[in-house]
């Protein structure tokens, strides 16, 4: 059963979550103004792209003399992980059809993480709701205050605000490596890790990140979807407007 006590715990998770990671959009302006975009060229990408991996990847070519097509090709890539993310959100949050595609914008690592730590399918698309909407807030309005702020900045890189950001996924997770199923966590992690560190030399960058979800999300989306400690089986898919059964002390006849 989901109460408002923990619908605002996840707000507040959700709150820090979209702080940590917006804080570090400040980075994409400077460096993507720096790369030789223009103030709106910046913007479109945060507003219409809205995926830090792929922003970054595909400046990251700019910056470096590469070609338009690599650079659109890099980031779609490492794009393609919203897909995965999209799969295994589906049945978790099961949104009707004329939210579907505001979500689909909102799907990203921080929107992901939130919602399939929660307990229930309610408390799972608060958790997706907040951390998608905050994010994208205040990684707009940060990317755009690094993008007006530009050169004179300096190095973003030298703020440690992707330090926040990885910090913060950190705490996110960590309570899920304990518990009935922490082996399974510890398990997916250490794979995706070993493959990530296998194919890095091999590959052109972004493959790594991209082979490595894919093997994490392959397992989330194969397996089921299992409540929480104390939670009954079954209960993260029952239908909010689903009535309830009571006993009314008559046996069936």
């Amino acid at each position: 059963m989901t109460t408002p006590e923990l619908l605002r715990a996840v707000r507040r998770q959700a709150v820090s979550v979209s702080l940590a990671t917006g804080l570090y959009g400040v980075s994409f302006g400077a460096l993507s103004v720096t790369s030789g975009l223009d103030v709106a060229q910046t913007m479109a990408l945060s507003l219409l792209l809205f995926s830090g991996g792929s922003q970054f990847a595909l400046i990251g070519v700019l910056g470096a003399g590469g070609a338009v097509g690599a650079a659109v090709a890099s980031a779609a890539l490492l794009g393609a992980r919203n897909a995965l993310y999209g799969a295994q959100l589906a049945p978790l949050l099961s949104l009707p059809a004329s939210q579907v595609l505001p979500a689909a914008q909102l799907t990203i690592d921080e929107s992901t993480a939130v919602a399939t730590a929660q307990q229930d399918r309610t408390a799972a698309r608060v958790g997706f709701w907040w951390t998608g909407a905050g994010v994208f807030v205040l990684w707009n309005l940060c990317t755009l205050a690094g993008a007006v702020a530009g050169d004179r900045m300096g190095d973003p890189r030298a703020y440690g605000l992707d330090a926040a950001a990885a910090a913060a996924f950190l705490a996110l997770v960590w309570p899920r490596l304990g518990g009935p199923g922490g082996r399974t966590a510890r398990l997916v992690a250490a794979a995706a890790v070993v493959v990530a560190l296998a194919a890095t030399p091999l590959v052109p960058a972004g493959v790594p990140v991209l082979l490595a979800a894919a093997v994490a999300i392959l397992v989330g989306v194969l397996s089921p979807v299992l409540p929480a400690a104390g939670v009954p089986r079954g209960a993260a898919d029952r239908p909010e407007d689903a009535p309830e059964e009571r006993d009314d002390g008559r046996g069936a006849t």
